[in-house]
């Protein structure tokens, strides 16, 4: 961790107000339940959840405690200053900004037992996690979205409980941790599942800023900080002085402020009409407004503190159709304030939202298409239309969940077995089962004599993602247009499941004279969206190079998380009439093609060949690949998607 007088001030940071609110909120009031911060790269997430730390007053903390517990506060205290209370000693420390590794284990993150202790004595000792270390700090994990969801579930639990309990090796432990929870993300890296997300009590969508004078601005006070810290910290000493004095007075202004039944109302309508999930939406606004109307000094909550919550904290638990921009209707919750202010008004009646307008194909200067989707409107799909035909019924996958696990040394404790070579990771539990039927015919001091064979060592299972990969024909062959309307919607629908998993969905088109990476890996609705509003079509066939485009991305997705599955999809007719050297283009595919059927790659392969007259090129395609062999024409979008789940099954 970084020494405080390293770190750039708060008070500093040029622009981002929504994040900086949202900061300060939660600083005031940890019980709103964290922050989460989305962005791009570069937008100062780091920055800010470090320079907050350094912002915030020193505490009381009771001398020599790991949790750093309150010495006024018995009830928050851990079971071994109650014991003491209240002959505890009181010493003051600085807020601390605790980080979670992205690689950390559930036992890391939330403590573990002192197995060699316990073996030696008899006695149970806990050795206290990153959960521990954040009693009454802040915890920062950047990059939330890349953590197991587990882990997150874990996180979350403690954040809105303020208590961690410890299920380990039959002993049951519970310790305080109550912090301010910041967490960062690139949605570009992919999403959280919505259930996850509605546990963060608020977040905030930043983005560059656009402006030059204030990109100017942050190069310049960027350059003073890096010129000479010591000098930049002490300019802006005032500015975080002001910043902590309102902070301090806040915190103490926040029990006496008062939400009104007619604010509880007006919060509720606003809700509803907004089609959050559950409650928790309704009670943390409430608790968001009440802290803004102390950090501007009232103890009266006002519609306009109710209009600044609402932005905070409903944006990211609203519901959304995918290729959607997930934002507030400002215009429906200035309805839904006035609605609340007359609650004898009859409701509006709700229209259904338009149908998509269709694709529109825009002719480019080389001659070929490319065919635009209307912004953030979402890709009809008919579910009850044509029903799957037998023969495809056993690319299905069935069931809701991933398809397998595999061991990780970062999973679940899942069960135990005897190691083949002594190791650190040892399944206590199991090794004194073991041990117990041979304790009498054993001498010695210890509590539990343990010998060699009784050891049994944890097995830790992780579920494991797919990426899923389109390799599509975007050249100027007959349905290359259907081709392409095809795989959003198949893309459309995977997005949707891998929403609430961590699949992965890309795609590569080829024309032309080469191939390109249209859409990279990722699990990202918001990205999809972003590459996915032009597919350019037209050109001549690249077979070849569309092949080898996939394999690379395929093959760097598994060297990147080993335990992804990759399956790649092509659609094409099979035809090819550009290669990579000097040889025929169909020869250079095969050749491809084997390259990806020796590196294990579950692969299929629709055939979008139109016409009386078939060649077959696809299918010899196939063979090669060792892929399944569909035909596009006896597909919709929908179909296409489940029969792809079903790969390598």
């Amino acid at each position: 961790m970084q020494q405080f007088e390293e770190i750039y001030p708060f008070s500093a940071i040029v622009g981002q107000e929504q994040m900086k609110k949202a900061l300060l909120l939660n600083a005031i009031n940890p019980k709103i339940g964290g922050v989460l911060v989305k962005g791009e790269k570069g937008t100062a997430k780091s920055t800010a959840a470090r320079a907050l730390a350094r912002l915030l007053p020193d505490r009381l903390v009771v001398q020599g405690c790991i949790f750093g517990c309150d010495p006024t506060d018995e009830k928050t205290m851990c079971p071994d200053c109650r014991k003491k209370f209240p002959g505890v000693t009181a010493v003051t420390a600085p807020m601390r900004v605790v980080e979670l590794p992205i690689s950390a284990t559930e036992d890391k993150v939330v403590g573990s037992l002192d197995i060699e202790h316990a073996l030696k004595t008899g006695e149970k000792k806990f050795e206290p996690g990153v959960l521990a270390q954040a009693n009454r700090n802040i915890l920062y994990v950047d990059e939330v979205n890349l953590l197991n969801d587990h882990i997150v579930d874990v996180l979350l639990d403690a954040a809105a409980m303020g208590t961690n309990v410890i299920e380990r090796e039959g002993v049951s432990y519970a310790h305080p941790s109550a912090f301010i929870l910041i967490g960062t993300m690139n949605p570009e890296e992919g999403e959280l599942r919505p259930q996850l997300l509605d546990r963060f009590g608020l977040c905030v969508e930043i983005e560059g800023i656009h402006d030059a004078e204030t990109r100017v601005e942050v190069i310049k006070r960027r350059r003073k900080y890096e010129d000479d810290p010591g000098a930049f910290l002490s300019e802006w000493s005032a500015g975080e002085q002001d910043l902590r004095d309102r902070i301090v007075r806040a915190q103490k202004l926040l029990p006496e402020v008062r939400v009104s039944d007619d604010m509880l109302r007006m919060v509720a309508q606003i809700c509803i009409d907004m089609a959050v999930d559950g409650h928790r939406a309704d009670i943390t606004m409430a608790k968001t407004a009440a802290t803004i109307a102390a950090y501007n000094n009232r103890t009266e909550v006002t519609e306009d503190d109710v209009r600044e919550a609402a932005a905070l904290v409903l944006a990211h638990r609203m519901r959304r159709r995918p290729f959607s921009e997930q934002q507030m209707d400002k215009q429906k919750m200035e309805e839904s304030i006035k609605k609340s202010q007359n609650p004898h008004q009859q409701p509006k009646t709700e229209h259904e939202h338009p149908h998509s307008p269709p694709p529109q194909e825009n002719r480019n200067p080389d001659g070929s298409a490319t065919t635009q989707f209307a912004e953030g409107s979402p890709f009809s799909l008919d579910r009850k239309s044509l029903a799957l035909p037998r023969r495809m019924d056993a690319f299905r996958r069935e069931g809701n969940g991933r398809r397998s696990t595999t061991e990780s040394r970062d999973g679940k404790y899942t069960g135990s077995r005897i190691p083949s070579a002594p190791g650190p990771d040892i399944a206590l539990d199991a090794t004194i089962r073991a041990a117990a039927p041979h304790q009498r015919e054993r001498e010695g001091d210890l509590a539990i004599k343990i010998a060699p064979s009784d050891l049994r060592e944890k097995i830790r299972e992780r579920k494991m993602g797919n990426t899923v990969l389109f390799v599509v024909d975007a050249s100027g062959s007959m349905g290359a247009q259907q081709r392409m309307t095809a795989v959003k919607g198949a893309i459309l629908t995977l997005l949707i499941d891998a929403y609430q998993k961590r699949d992965r969905v890309g795609l590569v088109v080829f024309r032309g004279s080469s191939a390109e990476v249209l859409l990279p890996p990722t699990s990202s609705v918001e990205l999809a969206r972003k590459y996915m509003q032009q597919l350019p079509v037209g050109g001549k066939t690249p077979l070849a190079s569309g092949l080898l485009r996939g394999f690379e991305v395929l093959e760097r997705e598994r060297m990147v998380n080993p335990h992804v599955i990759p399956r790649m999809v092509v659609i094409s007719d099979g035809k090819a009439n550009v290669g990579m050297g000097s040889g025929s283009p169909l020869d250079d595919a095969r050749e491809v093609a084997s390259r990806i059927r020796e590196a294990e790659i579950p692969s299929l392969v629709i055939d979008s060949e139109q016409g009386f007259l078939s060649f077959g090129l696809a299918h010899t395609l196939s063979d090669e690949l060792g892929a399944k062999y569909l035909r596009l024409e006896d597909l919709q979008s929908e179909q296409l998607a489940e029969i792809v789940k079903g790969i390598g099954m």
